[in-house]
């Protein structure tokens, strides 16, 4: 269970979104005085000294009946006799150690601090988030007390601070009619805030509404003079001067994006104009653009996904093999997910990239034809030919004797999506990711980058090494916000929810599902996303009840119209049991094909097992078993980095049983 912990307005205490009874102001009161404490110690005699104007001879009895109190409902499935957690004893006193980001006004510092080293475009939203976390004056109930009257002042100070900063950064983000309002608020309250009255004199300005500005200035003066008995600061009256004279340095600064904008005209007529229409420089030089468009959005993802075949189409109509497989390995879009967004398409750049195989000369083009074998083994994803292990392998060989790190990160995202031949390869695929980490590392292939933790996350997650997990995750968000790759967080989102799902939160879990769910709408990411949810949350039903060890725990609850998508035969059977339809469920699960070569591999011949146990099948548990055994050290589906059915083990302990076998 996590705690989080709320100061900025009265002091309250959740977890998973309800809120924790807290008996009394005491009890309050000795959470907020350990969370003023940032982490550190308060002897006990502090305490007292902190409760009471005037201790009674009970002071300390009564001190240590509020701790265990709030143990109580901080901790409430912690053994008897075993060590509190979060309100622990230290030496003279206690503390209260909850995670970094579990106190509303630590995550407003750290909030406001990473947004004054972010451009103008990323602060603004992490200010805004930051003081929607202000429910009202900080530590509200104990202004009066004197414990909290220098973090209240500080942290009053800090959202004074972040209102302007948001202010100011709406200015320089040409959002002038926006920061007005909150200004006029901002100065309703703190009417000798200098800074505030220059930042409205200017919004006002750059509306064309000068009149408005210059009146400002003049009511800042008049409350200047009237509550402080001072005149204007010189910025202020520099301000003043400036308006008067409409200084061209008060206009809106030139926008980055309107840089941009412009540089890009500018470089696409000047491409107009010398590079022929015809050239083949020019469907090169499309390709690149295609291939950068992938990473930028779902929208992007989507659009070069659209163009990427029409390229392909137009190199091979310029007759040369050697242009249609520069086109076709151009597009080296690192790729994580091993089911493909679009088959059809995936089967057509197969064909063409054989095809330019085929017509290459023997004897040269070694780097093309790697970038065409690589292609091959990306785009065969889930398949269980031989030809994609092939390819994956022959680029893999070519790439490293051609030394090039750019063509070796290609082929090394080829291997990865053929290293699902069998279960059981989470080991082979973490060797992959840490090459590609420390490649790229080295050589600045940022992408490529991102990629190697994104699978070390899923095999190190599917090694039930967590810690690890967890620290590569935290890469892939580094990375994706400083490059602007917002797609890479899709996948550390749902490996979030997947850590409170291994962490016994079901329901705190199912929450996270959700919102990750709702994070692949308009992701431009369909093989990913169609089945996903409702696949999540039947793992997740099926083994809370697993852990729960309930010896029938009668049909799991399952959604039969939901969109289950690729995942649909292995769901049907639980909708089956569940209206007691008991020979359907079994005549369906011998049926059942073999999972797809990918990263739900070992989640779905865990789903079969399920359902062979219930019906009591002994052909479909015996094929499982052998599935399954060369994954016996994994956690089922963690290697996705998205669900998991809880240890292979367990699943298999349950198949031999069952067969009577030791």
């Amino acid at each position: 269970m996590r705690v989080a912990f709320g100061v900025l307005g009265p002091t309250v205490a959740e977890s998973d979104g309800r809120a924790l009874a807290l008996k009394g102001p005491r009890h309050r009161a000795v959470l907020a005085r350990l969370v003023v404490a940032r982490r550190r110690v308060v002897p006990v005699a502090h305490l007292v000294d902190d409760l009471w104007a005037d201790p009674p001879p009970g002071a300390v009895g009564a001190l240590q009946t509020f701790v265990a109190a709030l143990r109580r409902v901080l901790e409430p499935d912690r053994p008897p006799r075993a060590p509190a957690r979060l309100l622990v004893t230290d030496g003279p006193g206690y503390a209260l150690r909850p995670e970094p980001d579990a106190v509303d006004a630590w995550r407003f510092e750290t909030a406001v601090g990473a947004a004054a080293k972010l451009p103008a475009t990323r602060a603004l939203p992490r200010l805004e988030e930051a003081l929607t976390l202000w429910r009202g004056p900080a530590f509200a109930e104990f202004e009066e007390e004197d414990w909290a009257r220098g973090e209240r002042s500080r942290l009053a100070e800090l959202r004074l601070q972040a209102v302007e900063r948001r202010a100011r950064t709406q200015l320089a983000l040409g959002l002038a009619a926006e920061a007005v309002p909150d200004l006029d608020v901002h100065l309703a309250a703190h009417p000798w805030r200098e800074d505030a009255w220059w930042l409205l004199a200017l919004a006002l300005y750059r509306q064309d509404r000068q009149g408005d500005a210059l009146g400002v200035l003049r009511r800042a003066r008049a409350v200047l003079a009237d509550q402080l008995g001072v005149d204007p600061g010189p910025r202020l009256r520099r301000l003043e001067a400036d308006i008067l004279a409409q200084e061209p340095g008060l206009d809106p600064p030139a926008e980055p994006t309107a840089t941009a904008a412009r540089l890009w005209t500018r470089t696409a007529a000047a491409y107009d104009r010398t590079v022929a229409a015809g050239a083949r420089a020019r469907l090169e030089t499309t390709v690149s653009l295609i291939r950068n468009l992938a990473v930028t959005s779902g929208g992007g993802l989507a659009a070069a996904r659209q163009h990427r075949m029409e390229a392909i189409v137009a190199a091979e109509e310029f007759g040369d093999p050697d242009l249609t497989a520069r086109v076709i390995g151009a597009y080296d879009v690192p790729a994580i997910w091993t089911r493909g967004d679009d088959p059809e398409l995936a089967q057509r750049i197969v064909g063409a990239a054989e095809r330019a195989l085929t017509a290459l000369p023997g004897d040269a083009h070694d780097a093309a034809r790697c970038r065409l074998l690589a292609t091959i083994a990306l785009e065969t994803r889930g398949s269980r030919a031989p030809r994609g292990p092939r390819a994956a392998h022959e680029a893999e060989g070519i790439a490293r004797r051609l030394d090039d790190p750019a063509l070796l990160a290609f082929a090394l995202n080829g291997a990865f999506m053929q290293s699902f031949t069998r279960a059981g390869l989470a080991a082979r695929r973490d060797e992959i990711g840490a090459e590609l980490v420390e490649l790229a590392a080295r050589h600045d292939l940022v992408t490529y980058e991102v990629l190697g933790h994104l699978i070390r996350l899923q095999a190190r997650g599917a090694l039930a090494d967590f810690a690890a997990a967890d620290r590569h995750a935290a890469a892939v968000d580094r990375l994706a916000e400083r490059h602007e790759l917002p797609l890479a967080g899709v996948f550390t989102h749902w490996y979030r929810a997947l850590r409170l799902a291994t962490s016994g939160q079901p329901e705190g879990a199912e929450t996270a599902y959700r919102e990750a769910a709702a994070r692949l709408d308009g992701a431009g990411m369909p093989g990913l996303e169609r089945g996903l949810l409702p696949l999540a949350l039947l793992c997740l039903r099926l083994e809370h009840k697993r852990t729960r060890s309930e010896r029938d725990p009668g049909p799991v609850e399952i959604d039969p119209g939901a969109d289950w998508g690729p995942y649909r035969p292995w769901a049907a059977p639980f909708a089956m049991l569940a209206s007691g339809r008991r020979a359907e469920a079994r005549a369906a699960l011998r049926a059942l094909p073999e999972p797809p070569g990918d990263l739900m591999y070992e989640a779905c011949c865990c789903l079969e097992a399920v359902v062979a146990l219930e019906v009591g099948d002994r052909s479909v548990l015996e094929r499982a078993r052998i599935r399954l055994l060369p994954a016996a050290g994994e956690l089922a589906g963690a290697g996705s980095g998205l669900i998991t059915l809880g240890p292979v083990k367990d699943h298999l302990a349950g198949i031999t049983a069952a067969l009577g076998m030791t």
